[in-house]
């Protein structure tokens, strides 16, 4: 069993859960996930079974999100999951006093992830070391957002708005939900997320627990190919010979002038059955594409 699975991931189940329940419904223990959800997050979860698992890193990192930031409260965690830490009163806000600022987010930018994050410091999440009460300092990081639109706007004391943001991997929308209520002065928090897109999947072709654990009842269940979600990257091509020698380990050297070192290829054989994964490196003055993942043993076909 090989290949991926486009999950829309319910509410209050940590990534890990759904893993868990897949390994359970198909029956089979490798079973990973790209792109961590927060447990009060929906949305798009690529889950990777068999030796896909191994193709994780190579999927598409853009990103696409729905989310609804809530203007005059301030939480521990910069969302509604989190321990409120201050509020005030947001009804003077406008949606024309917002617009300014939204355009400050766009492009590459520095963001500080929150505190209650899965990043590692000395060897730690940083969600464990906040519920310890330990407060470390969280180094900014460089992220890029490619896009961001309005979708909503509801009034009150505790304003609302509806974005779609479109992002690469690292962006913490948490953030960007605290960043632009800290700009406004009135505080804010991410109120509710849906990842819309991840891993090259959507979420309008994704489907439910209840619906993998259907298809799986009456054999009615496939996965997606890694060829349909790996196509941004570049393809090489193989004889059935080469390709043998490749699938052995062997560093194959290649004349093309227009390959790009260092970067990932898909290995084809001729007949388009992929192979795995390769990077084209100098090996001794001679260009030589190096096996990097291999799916399976070479079999003729």
């Amino acid at each position: 069993m090989l290949g991926f699975l486009n999950l829309n991931k319910p509410k209050n189940w940590t990534s890990h859960d759904c893993v868990a329940k897949v390994r359970r419904l198909l029956k089979i223990r490798k079973v990973g996930h790209g792109g961590t959800l927060d447990p009060l997050a929906t949305g798009v979860l690529p889950i990777a079974v068999g030796k896909a698992t191994r193709l994780i890193s190579y999927l598409p990192h853009r990103k696409a999100y729905q989310a609804k930031v809530r203007f005059g409260i301030q939480t521990a965690t910069d969302d509604l999951e989190g321990e409120i830490l201050k509020t005030c009163s947001a009804s003077e806000l406008t949606l024309d006093k917002i617009t300014p600022y939204l355009p400050q987010f766009l492009g590459i930018i520095e963001q500080i992830p929150p505190q209650y994050s899965a990043i590692q410091r000395d060897g730690q999440r940083l969600y464990d070391l906040a519920r310890q009460g330990k407060m470390v300092e969280v180094p900014s990081r460089r992220v890029e957002i490619f896009d961001m639109q309005v979708l909503r706007w509801q009034e009150g004391e505790f304003p609302e708005l509806d974005l779609s943001i479109r992002c690469g991997e690292g962006t913490y929308i948490r953030a960007i939900a605290r960043d632009l209520g800290e700009l406004l002065g009135v505080g804010a928090t991410l109120a509710r997320l849906i990842r819309t897109e991840s891993g090259g999947m959507e979420l309008a072709n994704s489907i439910t627990l209840e619906e993998l654990a259907d298809r799986v009842e009456s054999q009615d269940f496939g996965l997606t190919s890694p060829q349909t979600v790996l196509t941004d990257l570049p393809k090489i091509l193989l004889d059935a010979e080469t390709a043998q020698r490749w699938c052995q380990g062997q560093k194959i050297a290649v004349t093309e002038r227009e390959f790009v070192l260092n970067l990932p290829f898909r290995v084809l054989q001729e007949d388009g059955t992929l192979l795995g994964i390769g990077e084209i490196a100098e090996v001794e003055t001679i260009n030589r594409l190096i096996p990097k993942v291999v799916l399976e043993p070479f079999v003729t076909r």
